[in-house]
């Protein structure tokens, strides 16, 4: 295809100094435009310039990994699901062509819950069960994405969504079985991982205090270990230097320092005369940030500093996330309430400490899209070469081979399922239904094809327009799975001497776009090397979380969606180019000469949704919830995918793909 591109206007020198006159791709400026004034603004050409980018997957050089601009919910991807939505699908959908294929499965849906379920599935049916997977994006894997760049002669990965091998509370015996089964053998994570290479270079985390929050541009120590620190903070034995280092260089006023300080000591009681489950219970109906401001009386300033802290687990702020669970998080302001360590109701599984869990850790360069290159290795061999969970690195996977009508198991990219249904027997109920059918939309087409099961692993938010014949209360049930919106920022940078030289392996900046910006965990393995020197090449991984403080969390995440759909990557590419700039430039960063490749990874639909105690009263007082309600089997259909459990990690992903497959063996 050819390289059909644009350039932003060079608004003024600001624009010329961060480097803005690089290319956008024509995918990323249309997503941008389309969303802000409306498609109904957009002529029909350009739209079909746009739909022209989905290339056909068996076309030679298809190869979503490496692309770049903006990725994660791609154009393309959602359009069609956005009109199901809307309704208007429907009015102007073409008629549909029954593709005549038949199956054992449908999976809907390719992330790692979808690929485990057919992994399930094809263990207990044998090898010659007949699968397709349908998947709206133009790759498999679901958030676990894979970006890959080119420095030179050198391949450069980054993670475009799921980071790691890592869950608050231990795998189950069934995900850790499949990662066993997969080859990855965690305990030897220590063998691939220079864990010492950032300190050896004098590299601290370090916190961000920008001038439009704080009153000054300032790069300072990051003294403790919650906010972005690393595990020597001041309450596990840190140097006093270091607190006092921080203070001396912190933007914040002199009541902000001495609050600051007071946190981070203080034994009072704040709530004398109750019991740690009293307290607990307190301080499960309040905000952090409401406890830091109305009990401890603390400056606003320290809440603008803490505000961020949760934003990659949760993707709100300390507005929206318990005071109990900032307990849990190890954040300060409780030494002097004595609680037991023992979680207290309606605590966040982030929140409950487990050391065994934290043994069980394993970062891939590419983060989880290895876990879900080495599934579709499983299903179909041939799509990729190799034959260990190392070597699968560097294995550049063949798309074509993904749709094979030989092979038993098949995948089917920039497939959107419009809807599924039974095909009803004499009976006329999902009882006596020997078939479902699954239609969905591709190169302008509706096709069809049947099942005898099939397997809901999308976005719970989605089902209830694609199975309309699911009871009312079960499709209330999964509309209330809220996703996090979020993006993953990957930069590929020149060279990294300037974070060297300013001592900053990561940055926690609250006030900022992004408000992290960390080095990857330098990992060597299968043949890739990770770089090890300043002087060369590297990607530095940035995240946003889309949330509007001050409102209901899921009030937070539906209004971040919008955000995040309606910005052009103009935007993104500015924000990115001036953060680093004014973070790094005293080190020598130059933005315009140092900044290579830029992917944004936009997740409108990210994380799933875990209850909060704060907003979600059954969560608090133990009674059943939605997530258990939607994600019960209706007749030949059964439902995966994390938010089946409301908990945001690949070991809950897995764990639902296998209970789906397991009420499938009752029917």
């Amino acid at each position: 295809m050819p390289d059909e591109s644009v350039k932003p206007e060079m608004t003024n020198e600001r624009d010329q100094a961060l480097g803005m006159g690089a290319k956008i791709t024509r995918r990323d400026f249309l997503n941008g435009v389309a969303l802000t004034v409306g498609a109904a603004a957009i002529p029909p050409e350009m739209w079909a310039a746009a739909a022209a980018d989905l290339e056909a997957q068996d076309a030679p050089g298809y190869y979503p990994p490496a692309k770049t601009g903006l990725r994660g919910s791609h154009v393309g991807s959602f359009e069609t699901m956005h009109k199901v939505r809307n309704g208007d699908f429907w009015e102007s959908a073409p008629k549909p062509v029954d593709t005549g294929e038949s199956y054992d499965l449908v999976v809907v849906g390719g992330g790692i819950s979808g690929l485990a379920a057919a992994h399930f599935f094809r263990k207990a049916a044998g090898d010659k069960a007949r699968i397709l997977i349908l998947e709206n994006h133009d790759d498999f894997g679901g958030h676990a994405k894979r970006n890959e760049f080119r420095a030179g002669s050198r391949t450069i990965l980054g993670f475009g969504g799921t980071f790691s091998i890592e869950s608050p509370a231990p795998y189950s015996a069934v995900a850790k079985g499949l990662i066993d089964e997969l080859g990855i053998d965690v305990p030897s994570y220590h063998k691939y991982a220079d864990e010492d290479l950032y300190r050896s270079l004098g590299l601290k985390p370090r916190i961000f205090f920008d001038k439009e929050t704080f009153g000054a541009d300032k790069l300072v120590l990051n003294a403790v270990h919650f906010a972005g620190g690393d595990e020597s903070g001041l309450r596990k034995g840190a140097a006093q230097a270091r607190l006092q280092e921080f203070l001396k260089d912190a933007p914040l006023s002199p009541k902000a320092k001495e609050d600051f300080q007071r946190l981070l000591t203080e034994e009072k009681d704040y709530f004398p005369g109750l019991s740690s489950a009293e307290k607990k219970a307190r301080l499960a109906r309040v905000s952090y940030a409401n406890y830091l401001t109305g009990t401890l009386g603390v400056s606003d300033e320290i809440v603008k500093l803490l505000q961020a802290f949760p934003h990659g687990l949760f993707g709100v702020g300390i507005d929206a996330v318990a005071a109990q669970d900032a307990w849990g998080l190890g954040l300060p302001g409780f030494g002097g309430l004595k609680l037991d360590p023992a979680p207290g109701k309606g605590m966040n599984r982030d929140c409950i400490r487990n050391d065994e869990a934290e043994e069980y850790f394993f970062h891939f360069p590419d983060g989880n899209a290895s876990i879900a290159r080495l599934l579709v290795r499983k299903l179909i061999p041939a799509a990729i070469p190799g034959n260990s969970a190392t070597d699968v690195v560097l294995a550049k996977a063949n798309y074509a081979k993904l749709d094979n009508s030989s092979s038993a198991t098949r995948i089917r990219l920039n497939s959107t399922v419009v809807k599924v249904n039974h095909i009803y027997g004499t009976g006329g109920d999902p009882a006596s239904a020997k078939e479902v059918e699954v239609s969905y939309f591709t190169e302008g087409k509706l096709k069809t094809v049947r099942a005898a099961n099939c397997i809901l692993a999308c976005w719970h938010v989605v089902i209830p327009y694609i199975a309309q014949e699911l009871p009312d209360a079960q499709k209330e049930a999964l509309a209330s799975a809220q996703k996090v919106p979020l993006l993953y920022t990957n930069v590929l940078l020149r060279n990294w001497s300037a974070l060297q030289k300013l001592g900053a392996s990561g940055i926690y900046a609250p006030g900022m776009y992004h408000t992290s910006v960390n080095l990857d965990l330098p990992v060597s393995i299968g043949g890739y090397e990770c770089t090890k020197k300043p002087d060369e090449p590297i990607v530095v991984h940035m995240m946003k979380a889309a949330c509007k403080p001050g409102l209901p969390a899921r009030e937070q995440h539906k209004m971040g969606r919008i955000q995040l759909y309606s910005t052009p990557f103009e935007t993104y590419e500015r924000n990115i180019r001036d953060q680093l700039a004014r973070m790094l430039a005293p080190g020598g960063f130059d933005p315009a000469r140092d900044i290579l490749e830029i992917t944004v990874n936009r997740w409108p639909h990210g994380y799933a949704y875990e209850y909060n105690s704060l907003f979600d009263p059954f969560w608090l007082d133990g009674s059943e919830t939605p997530c258990q309600v939607a994600r019960q089997p209706f007749g030949r259909l059964a439902i995966a995918n994390a938010d089946a459990d409301a908990y945001a990690y690949t070991d809950c992903a897995i764990d639902q793909g296998y209970r789906a497959v397991q009420e499938l063996k009752k029917i």
